[in-house]
């Protein structure tokens, strides 16, 4: 049942385990229809289809289709407003000189006029498609095949049982938060999984959540519950809300045995720590109201979890580490703050630039000491992330920005002091020795693709979007062609609702050197495709940028218009597709998808990339940001100031690669950069994708899997 998903996850799949027979005509006509969405089968999955009788063979060719389709976005129909888009797009003024010509034929139609203005939306034809689907399709030549075109290939996993436990230990255990959509996965995984192994730790306390949610429902005993916060957690997850505790939940009502079994966690977790007590106030309210639906009361077997609701109440004070902490800094003590901190390493680094900032001569080498003590017990993921911040705190930042876990950005200017050069060479020594300590080591040799090498970090699946060759935010990607075309989809639940896809240009100073959206169709080679107002039955909009604009910033976006958010919309995605100028082919060609990723976060504006030109040529730099936006009428024109203050933050940054954690293991075993030529012997490959005909034994770590090297 998870067959699909194991294939757009991972890009392997799962065995058939049909009937053997002769499926060598299912294979071909497999391979010719993956070409077609650009990609290839390897030659054990070939093998495998040829070797099943024809109507298993045909059931597993139809699921994989169905799932890479799915994948780059080619399982809707992607029409035009202008037909022959790129080709018969009228410039903006003579296009609306048409549309009220013909209001003016059609004696105004349903045209709303008001003294000094005119609704030009309402104009007879704006906003919906004015042919078919097919009849699109009809004016357009084939795609001319191009050796640049992509070629993606799938691998032959397990049977599905076994890739399903593989996928859900992988997620399950993974040491960084995994984003919305993989923790849906993780959710449903879980109810199949639940009596199968499970991971020796779970350390990210979310996945917990989730793991012990479906485990309380089944009636499974809870794993991996040590804070009362974890507790808390679980009852927001059990009750549709937020496991992240951002935002508020309204609790549901809890059956006798589950109030049981929360209560008596509670208990277990205050009578082994009762320090833990202190972590109640942060959440004193939720508390409260969880608290109305567990009657605590009437347990009074249980009188540890009674003392977590009074302390909610505030008829039982426990002083917090960050309050003694603060404290301890009021008085002017900032070595006695970071020994306070001490207790909570992960804490005790996130607060290691304030505590350093503001110590006074006399008192830094002391919190440099403790900070050092501290490295050894924080999680890999803490170290990393301290030491990308190091890195960046020589200087003070263009901008200063603050990103949620919704992706929703905040832009000010950084009043920070910088670090002292010595103090910034010291501490990043420090943890570069730390981080390299904890590396596994491999049993073969480390070939990695280059590719990778520019592939930020992935220390929290909450800075990506789900899809198709997504990289986490601040990652870079080549971008070969000469001819870029984005394209956004999106499908309404319920309301009217119109999206459109902009482009604003950027200069050297990030400054606005152009647009191209609804309000203005062409210039300079762009090209839109035209605006559709509507999507009732799912919409499509393109935009072309040829690779010879000048600017060297070019910042595709989705603005909301009008109707439901990213969130509410039954589907929405971005993507983009290169060519060359002589391929011709529809607006949407599969095989041209470099990239598609959902569009889910919060905010009236999404911007998920921007595309930077280096000496070297084009980069696409993955943003995955949301703009606040305002209720409605969002245009491109209105946030050109917001959205270049995101986009200098985020490109003038310095972000960890995949090449820092290469660099740390050079130092400890061979390393070969991949050439494109297959290696004799078994090899540990690190790669964003896995070519076919690795030798037997091989371990691969490909987009799925390179969280999995970022130590714990």
């Amino acid at each position: 049942m998870h067959e699909k998903t194991i294939i757009q996850k991972t890009l392997r799949v799962p065995a058939g385990t049909g009937a053997a027979g002769d499926g060598t005509a299912v294979a071909r006509q497999l391979d010719a229809a993956l070409l077609d969405v650009g990609f290839a089968a390897s030659r054990a999955l070939l093998d495998h289809v040829g070797g099943l009788a024809p109507a298993p063979a045909m059931d597993l060719a139809a699921t994989v289709v169905s799932a890479v389709r799915e994948l780059v976005g080619d399982h809707v129909a992607h029409n035009t407003y202008f037909i022959g888009f790129p080709d018969g797009v009228p410039d903006t003024l003579e296009f609306w000189t048409e549309r009220l010509q013909a209001a003016v034929l059609a004696g105004g139609g349903d045209v709303t006029v008001l003294p000094g203005w005119l609704n030009l939306l309402d104009l007879p034809g704006y906003g919906s498609y004015q042919h078919s689907y097919a009849e699109m399709l009809a004016v357009h030549d084939e795609l001319i095949a191009s050796v640049g075109d992509r070629l993606t290939v799938l691998h032959l996993g397990d049977t599905a049982e076994r890739e399903a436990q593989r996928l859900y230990l992988a997620l399950a255990g993974s040491v960084t938060p995994l984003g919305e959509a993989d923790l849906a996965i993780l959710s449903e995984l879980a109810v199949t999984c639940a009596d199968g192994p499970q991971p020796e730790v779970i350390p990210v306390r979310e996945n917990r959540a989730v793991l012990n949610g479906i485990r309380l429902v089944l009636g499974r005993p809870l794993v991996a519950v040590d804070t009362t916060t974890d507790v808390l957690r679980l009852a927001c997850q059990v009750s549709g809300g937020d496991v992240s505790l951002a935002e508020p939940t309204r609790f549901r009502a809890f059956r006798r045995p589950e109030r049981r079994i929360l209560l008596a966690a509670l208990d277990t977790v205050i009578g082994a720590s009762p320090a833990k007590l202190a972590d109640v106030a942060r959440y004193a309210e939720r508390w409260k109201r969880l608290g109305e639906r567990l009657h605590p009361h009437e347990y009074g077997q249980w009188p540890q979890a009674q003392a977590v609701f009074a302390v909610a109440r505030g008829e039982r004070r426990v002083p917090t580490l960050a309050g003694r902490a603060e404290t301890a800094i009021r008085d002017g003590r900032v070595d006695r703050a970071a020994t306070v901190l001490s207790a909570a390493p992960g804490l005790l680094l996130r607060s290691a630039d304030r505590l350093l900032r503001i110590a006074p001569e006399s008192e830094r080498a002391a919190v440099v000491d403790t900070v050092t003590g501290a490295l050894g017990s924080a999680s890999g993921r803490v170290l990393l992330s301290l030491r990308e911040h190091v890195g960046n705190r020589l200087t003070p930042d263009t901008a200063r920005m603050y990103v949620n876990r919704f992706r929703r950005s905040w832009v000010g200017p950084d009043t920070r002091a910088p670090l002292p050069a010595e103090l910034v060479e010291e501490l990043s020594a420090l943890l570069d020795d730390e981080i390299s300590a904890r590396l596994p080591e491999w049993e073969h040799p480390l070939l990695v693709d280059p590719d990778v090498l520019d592939v930020a970090l992935p220390l929290s699946g909450k800075a990506s979007e789900s899809g198709f060759a997504v990289l986490p935010r601040g990652s870079r990607a080549p971008v070969s062609g000469e001819l870029l075309r984005f394209f956004m989809y999106w499908r309404q639940t319920a309301r009217h609702t119109d999206y459109d896809l902009s482009m604003l240009l950027l200069d050297e100073s990030f400054h606005s050197a152009g647009q191209v959206s609804w309000t203005n169709l062409r210039g300079s080679g762009m090209v839109h495709s035209g605006d559709i107002t509507s999507a009732e039955n799912g919409a499509t909009e393109f935009i072309d940028v040829p690779l010879t604009v000048e600017a060297p910033y070019v910042v595709p976006q989705v603005n909301i218009y009008s109707g439901e958010s990213f969130e509410e919309v039954a589907e929405s995605m971005f993507g983009y597709q290169t060519r060359t100028k002589e391929q011709k082919g529809a607006p949407f060609e599969p095989r041209a998808v470099r990239a598609r990723s959902q569009m889910r976060g919060r905010g009236r504006v999404a911007l998920p990339l921007v595309f930077v030109k280096e000496e070297t040529g084009w980069q696409a730099l993955w943003l995955h940001l949301y703009l606040h936006g305002h209720p409605a009428f969002n245009r491109v024109e209105d946030n050109t100031f917001t959205t270049a203050h995101r986009v200098r933050a985020l490109v003038e940054r310095q972000y960890l690669t995949m090449s820092y954690l290469v660099d740390r293991w050079r130092a400890r075993t061979g390393v070969t950069v991949w050439d494109g030529t297959l290696p004799d012997e078994p090899v540990t490959f690190v790669g964003v994708e896995a070519p076919d005909g690795l030798p037997e034994g091989s371990e691969i770590y490909t987009l799925d899997r390179l969280s999995e090297l970022i130590p714990g």
